[in-house]
Formats: structure tokens, C-alpha cells, sequence
């Protein structure tokens, strides 16, 4: 399904969305989606490209779909990452094109499922597409840069493949409107990263090695926190910021509540019952980091 063939934004499907069903589906098409960046298939097939640095690798996998942007594009879409982490990706088009990457990254999700022992029977993926796609056809994207870039992707013939890139188009759609919340609350790139190694969900050395903001950059932003009263003056959370970071939380979940709304509540929780075996089996086969597994 083509971005270009869908409709536009599907107004009806049941009414009010319930938050816990929204929120129920989000974290199982994190879930299913979240391996795609672990798996050691993802490093085989880029050396293939030419690119041997997870870095520049992760980079140019997930932005692919939209194309040869410069690195600059990357690090808007993305938000989080230093100038300096993405400025490492360029190249990674003169080592291949866009295509070519998107091809790889299809590629990485066929044989990393496959590994894991990934099961859905072919009822099971039938039913998936048919409460996912209406949820994709109808989406409103304006200001969703990477879902609307990732719809626009032709689906692959492999139909575990195919859903999983529904999957990686609602994902997207929900962290493209997350961005939103995030600069609607005042927090800057590096700000978000600290609240939430705050919370002890995401390990701080992965975040630091990754996104690579220096130690004066993080203090500035920690400071910014403390003075906001979100953290405390050893850097721990506070309830004030467990609280915001749960609202910030809640208001993306309502944002996403118009999302979902085609498919209805009990459409929602039965897709998330229905993919919840991706994610699984990749917990189970120890693909996931412990910290990323809930």
C-alpha cells in the first residue's frame, strides 16, 4: 500500500478511543518493531553495503525510506542524536543508495524473524493486515516525517515482512507525534534523553555512546531539569518528574487516539494480541537487551 494510492484520514471507526487500549497496542508494536536495531543480522547485511559502523548503519537504515536526505534531515527526523552522531552518516548513500539500504533493511527483518522462530500462521497475518491497514490508509500525516516516509514504502512480497512494516509505519507515526509532545513540553533533544535514563527504563551509557551529546551538553541539560524540578540535585527523578514524564506519555497516547480509531477498541487490543508473538520471540531468543525487553 503506496502513500500516494491511500485516502485521506478515516474520520469514523466507533468514537472515543480508550487510553489503555491505545497505549495496550502501542507497546506491542514497540514490541515487534524494537529488534530491527539489535538483531546481529542488521551488522551482516550492512558490511554488504560497505558501512562496517553500527552508527552510520542504524542511521541509514532507518532513514532510508526517505530517500537521500542529507545527514541534517536525519538528525531533525530523528531528534534525539547529536549534530556530531548523524553528521557520521555521511557517505552511507555513496556507499549504496536509499534503496538499496530499504531492500537490506527488508531483508535483516525476514531472516532475523525467521532465526527467532517467529510464528503467525497464515489466518493470523491475514487478520493482522486487515486491522492494520485500514489504520494505515486512513492516518493523518502531515507533520509525521518518518511514518509518511515509511508508507510510501512499496510492501515486500513476504508477508511476515509486509506486516512488519505496517507495524513500522504506525511506530513511526507515534514517535513522529511524541517529537511534538516533547518540544511542546520545552524539551530539547539531549533534555528528553536525560528525563528519560531518569527513569531507569533506557541505560545512560548506551544513550551517551549513541547519541553522543558531550558531558557539558548532558550537565546543561540535567541542570535544566533540576531547575524545572523534574530531577533533584543528585540527577534522580523526582515525583514531580515521574509525573511529567507520565503525562508527556499520556498526551502522545491521546494523540494517537485518532490513529487508531478506524479499527475500534476491540480491533485495537486484538492486533496486539495478534502481533505480540514478534516481540516475544525475540525476548525469548535473548535478542533484546534485558532493559529494553519491558
Amino acid at each position: 500500500m503506496h502513500l500516494d494510492t491511500l485516502p485521506g484520514p478515516t474520520r469514523t471507526g466507533g468514537g472515543p478511543t480508550d487510553p489503555n487500549a491505545v497505549r495496550l497496542v502501542g507497546q506491542a508494536v514497540s514490541a515487534a518493531h524494537l529488534f530491527i536495531y539489535f538483531a546481529p543480522e542488521a551488522t551482516e547485511e550492512a558490511a554488504t553495503l560497505g558501512v562496517t559502523d553500527r552508527g552510520p548503519a542504524y542511521l541509514a537504515f532507518r532513514s532510508a525510506a526517505m530517500g537521500a536526505v542529507p545527514w541534517q534531515v536525519t538528525l531533525a527526523a530523528f531528534y534525539n542524536f547529536s549534530p556530531r552522531a548523524v553528521r557520521a552518516m555521511a557517505g552511507v548513500w555513496d556507499a549504496a543508495p536509499p534503496e538499496r539500504w530499504q531492500a537490506a533493511r527488508f531483508l535483516v527483518a525476514a531472516r532475523a524473524m525467521r532465526r527467532a522462530g517467529v510464528r503467525l500462521t497464515d489466518e493470523h497475518l491475514a487478520e493482522a493486515r486487515s486491522l492494520i491497514d485500514p489504520v494505515v490508509a486512513g492516518a493523518d500525516y502531515a507533520g509525521k516525517v518518518l511514518a509518511a516516509a515509511n508508507a510510501a514504502v512499496p510492501l515486500p512480497s513476504d508477508p511476515l515482512v509486509a506486516l512488519w512494516q505496517q507495524i513500522t509505519v504506525v511506530r513511526e507515526w507515534r514517535g513522529d507525534a511524541h517529537l511534538v509532545v516533547l518540544a511542546g513540553h520545552g524539551l530539547g533533544p539531549c533534555d528528553c534523553l536525560v528525563l528519560h535514563t531518569a527513569t531507569g527504563r533506557l541505560p545512560t551509557a548506551v544513550v551517551r555512546e549513541t547519541r553522543q551529546w558531550t558531558d557539558d551538553e548532558w550537565s546543561a541539560a540535567t541542570a535544566r531539569l533540576v531547575a524545572r524540578g523534574w530531577l533533584d540535585s543528585h540527577a534522580t527523578l523526582t515525583e514531580a518528574g515521574r509525573a511529567a514524564r507520565e503525562h508527556i506519555e499520556e498526551v502522545t497516547d491521546e494523540h494517537c487516539a485518532a490513529l487508531w480509531a478506524p479499527i475500534g477498541d476491540a480491533g485495537i487490543r486484538r492486533l496486539a494480541s495478534l502481533i505480540a508473538p514478534i516481540g516475544d520471540a525475540f525476548t525469548a531468543a535473548g535478542t533484546l537487551p534485558a532493559s529494553r525487553r519491558a
